[in-house]
């Protein structure tokens, strides 16, 4: 264990806090990480850990969605510029113009939004998830942001459900190509590829398996293949090789990589802890209208 950490390890311990990782941030700020995960086994874990203090290796979203949760305690992103695209690409004005079009319609959000997409949706939703949730709702029409792909993926395994699709994507997700897999397929002929579902579609129909982060890591393990091709942000290769050092591993190309996510660096872990700094502050009233559909979701997911 280098200085940096050891001087981490000791903050944890005097600030009673927690260090909450998403596969995507930079290796090191995993091997420190008190949890790794996607983005609904930390909204769980969040929820669950005793500790005071949540640091929230990550993007904003996922820090609100802690604080949404665990308004009581002190929820601190080591980058508070470290955000997602995608999570700002459906509007308020656009979810009350389809409820006022469509009778029975439920809102379904994808995890990855702002608290206020959050407090004017019926439920969120993981990659992990959606399937289940959007089945038990007993609404006809779904209308799902802010992610596009993810929406017609779900609406395909679920043909009794209308859907209405947001126009939102993952800038990382959206740079895979038919193209470029193709091409790295055949630099790598034997590998199976393993894809997120916030892929475009005819990337997805091009795969061996499709799931979120966390079922990509559980298929890579369980299946026989010894190479794999991996449709999703660089940053799960860390735990890939952890996990499987007897597998190989590919990108598809060197741009799957997430900037946002990439600035979260263990000096920056350190400087929040040590300082307090990059507390995520939400106004009550929409935490309180956002925080049904955090719950909701938990809720039917079991």
């Amino acid at each position: 264990m280098n200085k940096l950490q050891e001087q981490i390890q000791a903050l944890k311990q005097e600030k009673d806090a927690v260090i909450l990782a998403h596969y995507y941030v930079e290796d090191e700020v995993q091997e420190i990480a008190d949890y790794v995960g996607d983005s609904y086994y930390l909204s769980k874990i969040a929820t669950e850990v005793p500790q005071q203090t949540i640091c929230f290796a990550g993007v904003s979203f996922m820090g609100e969605s802690a604080k949404i949760l665990n308004p009581e305690k002190t929820v601190l992103l080591p980058d508070t510029t470290a955000d997602c695209p995608m999570a700002h690409m459906a509007t308020v004005e656009k979810i009350e113009q389809i409820r006022s079009q469509y009778e029975d319609v439920a809102v379904v959000c994808y995890i990855n939004s702002t608290t206020e997409l959050k407090a004017h949706s019926d439920v969120c939703v993981t990659s992990a998830n959606a399937m289940k949730i959007v089945k038990k709702l007993p609404n006809k029409n779904i209308y799902f942001i802010p992610d596009q792909h993810l929406g017609s993926y779900i609406a395909a395994k679920v043909p009794e459900k209308n859907f209405i699709f947001n126009d939102g994507f993952c800038p990382v997700h959206q740079k895979f190509t038919v193209e470029n897999v193709k091409a790295a397929k055949a630099v790598h002929p034997k590998a199976k590829f393993l894809v997120h579902p916030e892929s475009p579609k005819e990337v997805v129909e091009l795969a061996d398996f499709v799931g979120s982060t966390s079922e990509i890591i559980t298929y890579a393990g369980n299946d026989s293949a010894d190479s794999f091709l991996v449709g999703t942000e660089s940053g799960v290769m860390y735990a890939l090789k952890e996990r499987y050092p007897n597998k190989v591993f590919y990108e598809v190309t060197a741009k799957q990589c997430c900037m946002d996510m990439k600035k979260v660096t263990l000096e920056k872990v350190k400087n929040c802890l040590e300082q307090g700094s990059g507390e995520v502050k939400l106004e009550e009233t929409v935490r309180l209208k956002s925080v049904d559909a955090l719950d909701r979701m938990l809720e039917l997911a079991k």
